[in-house]
């Protein structure tokens, strides 16, 4: 479980460059540094906590401007893999009139270039109090090994495991093969975050209560399944229970989940894993406020909050 003399929080998987439509027209985009690893790393930082980050990029300039970004942004890159003909993937994010956002096209010129098992720095789980993966890059042999090999290796260090699913279908051969490799995953998870969509892709049901009565069987500590602008379903131990979030202005929900696992994981790396009901429900609330904060601005990384703008909701 995690301690309080672990020095930062892991979060393993690609570094990517989001191209974020303007408007609603999708016809002209904006380059920002992006992707779920990215954006909680970056916000885990943003909001006062330390972070780290196993990825991999190249020699190139999109890549310099990833690592010069993200050490802007106070996140260590000590772990990282530098090969320099890796290139930084891209994907393309376009939004409805809803301001809901979808992934459209990804750009990905060197995709087996991932981070190799033996490439993980043992230094770098001694140190974590969590590990945090998501699903983003499984879909590829080597990294799904490396992604197995890193929560071993965190676990043989009594780190939290906590999982994000951030399910991208575009990326997966089918989607049987990406539901029963997300679950594999399952067991070894303290934490298991889900989009309510993402819950009924993986349990093949189509309501909340079914969801999560089919994921019961994996025995996952702390479940939490996101609902967008009406909060949160939490689970702990079995008892479901509902966290309101508060009503914005949503301009763009790109990153909102990110902001919002940056808070838990915040959380629980100062204060353990909650092991009451008032205390994850205090842990989600604040996931909760700073997913909406990240909603009511354009962006990704640029809509996440700094700690003096969220350090009273603490």
């Amino acid at each position: 479980m995690s301690e309080p003399n672990k020095d930062f929080v892991l979060v393993y998987g690609d570094a990517f460059v989001d191209y974020i439509a303007n408007d609603k027209t999708n016809t002209s985009f904006t380059t920002y540094l992006g992707g779920a690893t990215v954006n909680v790393a970056a916000g885990i930082s943003r909001i006062g906590a330390p972070s780290a980050l196993v990825t991999i990029t190249g020699d190139d300039d999109t890549s310099q401007f990833v690592r010069e970004e993200l050490a802007k942004e106070g996140v260590n890159m000590d772990y990282a893999v530098i090969v320099p003909e890796k290139r930084v993937s891209g994907v393309y994010v376009h939004l409805t009139e809803d301001s809901e956002r979808i992934f459209k096209d990804y750009v990905d010129e060197t995709p087996d270039l991932q981070v190799e098992p033996n490439q993980l720095n043992e230094e770098a789980f001694k140190k974590a109090s969590i590990l945090n993966v998501c699903s983003g890059t499984m879909f590829h042999p080597t990294a799904l090994a490396t992604t197995r090999t890193a929560v071993d290796m965190a676990k043989e260090q009594g780190a939290v495991i906590a999982i994000d699913a951030n399910i991208r279908p575009l990326r997966w051969s089918s989607e049987e093969i990406c539901r029963e490799t997300i679950i594999s995953f399952f067991e070894d998870a303290h934490i298991l975050k889900l989009t309510d969509e993402e819950l009924y892709f993986l349990t093949k049901t189509d309501n909340l209560q079914d969801g999560l009565k089919e994921l019961s069987q994996y025995l996952v500590p702390i479940v939490l399944i996101t609902v967008g602008a009406d909060g949160a379903y939490a689970v702990l131990n079995g008892e479901i229970f509902h966290v309101a979030t508060d009503k914005v202005e949503a301009v763009d929900t790109t990153g909102a989940g990110d902001a919002f696992m940056a808070g838990v994981l915040r959380y629980v790396h100062f204060n353990g894993l909650p092991t009451t009901k008032e205390e994850l429900i205090y842990c989600v609330s604040f996931g909760n406020k700073l997913g909406a904060f990240a909603a009511t601005k354009a962006g990704a990384l640029t809509a996440l909050p700094h700690y003096e703008q969220i350090n009273h909701w603490l």
